[in-house]
């Protein structure tokens, strides 16, 4: 039997799961993830941060604990500094290995893979044999491995362009069925960090509610690559993080072909880009004028009545202006 690698799920697990599993197990080894979000994982996170960190990295930390507790060989946590050329990530990402090394005693071994694309594929396919060889001495099937894996990405990224949330396309991969229902009536762009909106412990299952409510949702990973670059080309200055900038271009596409009846922003309180691309989008969304609005942010003291309120309240105003119920 293989070497076992845990996966936290939690922060980039909701964009990269695929590929990451996939680069694994064909190295030989066996994947396996954390548990769902609970209160138990949100409480150890808690109880292990210091009360400034922001929610989805207590989150993360809670969920190492799980996968310690589950007795892994290894626990994949990458130090993912870019993805994109010219562009970075918040600096949680930066630091998170070392972040969660000195937050939780008795560990297994990190995997501490980094993720530089800003520097090159030349340093990105030595830091691949670097963590390939923990598993097989192989060069090539390491780097045939890494190869697979992009593909995985590129798989996964065409199933949520179909309207697929990120836990839907990772389901649908792993049970080799794509099936994507758009019944509402109402079209409401959500948009937020993958891994605030797709837990659905902490955001109330946000999705699924919209949906029941007759709402068809789309969010920053369902569209397409162009339509974001076509929005982020009329920021007045480009944004050097790569998700923020992924979200204000969904933000301005919206406002430019308004193909959409409102719009949700979701942010996690205590996080410091987050408060500057909220306050973008809102200030977009006002300036326009004709197009709903509504910003929601979350912490571990977030309720299921609130957000619920908020929600009916937001899809009653958008039904109102489209005539189909009076207030």
């Amino acid at each position: 039997m293989g070497k076992i690698v845990g996966i936290p799920k939690a922060l980039l697990y909701y964009n990269f799961y695929p590929m990451w599993k996939t680069f694994f197990e064909e190295l030989g080894a066996e994947v396996i993830t954390s548990c769902n979000t609970c209160k138990k994982i949100v409480d150890d996170g808690v109880k292990s941060c210091v009360d400034e960190t922001c929610l989805p990295v207590k989150i993360f930390v809670g969920h190492v604990i799980d996968l310690k507790e589950k007795g892994v060989d290894y626990i994949f946590i990458p130090r993912v500094v870019s993805i994109e050329k010219r562009r970075y990530l918040c600096s949680k990402f930066l630091g998170l290995p070392d972040l969660v090394k000195n937050l939780v005693t008795n560990l297994p071994e990190i995997i501490d893979m980094k993720i530089d694309y800003y520097r090159g594929d030349d340093t990105m396919k030595r830091e691949i044999l670097r963590v390939g060889k923990k598993f097989v001495n192989d060069s090539k099937k390491i780097y045939d491995a890494y190869l697979k894996s992009i593909e995985m990405q590129k798989k996964f990224e065409s199933v949520m362009r179909r309207g697929l949330s990120n836990t839907e396309a990772i389901k649908a991969i792993e049970e080799n069925s794509v099936d994507v229902k758009l019944n509402g009536n109402l079209k409401i762009a959500l948009l937020a960090h993958s891994y605030d909106i797709m837990d659905d412990y902490i955001c109330m299952g946000i999705i699924d509610r919209l949906r029941n409510m007759g709402a068809n949702v789309f969010t920053t990973c369902m569209l397409d690559r162009d339509k974001i670059e076509l929005g982020a080309s009329k920021l007045q200055k480009d944004l050097f993080w790569t998700y923020g900038r992924d979200i204000l271009g969904a933000g301005k596409y919206f406002i430019e072909n308004r193909d959409i009846d409102g719009v949700i922003s979701v942010s996690a309180f205590g996080c410091g880009p987050d408060s500057l691309t909220d306050d973008l989008l809102e200030r977009d969304y006002k300036r326009d004028g004709k197009i709903p609005y509504m910003s929601l942010t979350i912490d571990e003291h977030t309720g299921e009545a609130g957000i619920t309120t908020r929600l009916e309240a937001f899809i009653d105003l958008l039904r109102w202006r489209k005539g189909e119920i009076t207030i």
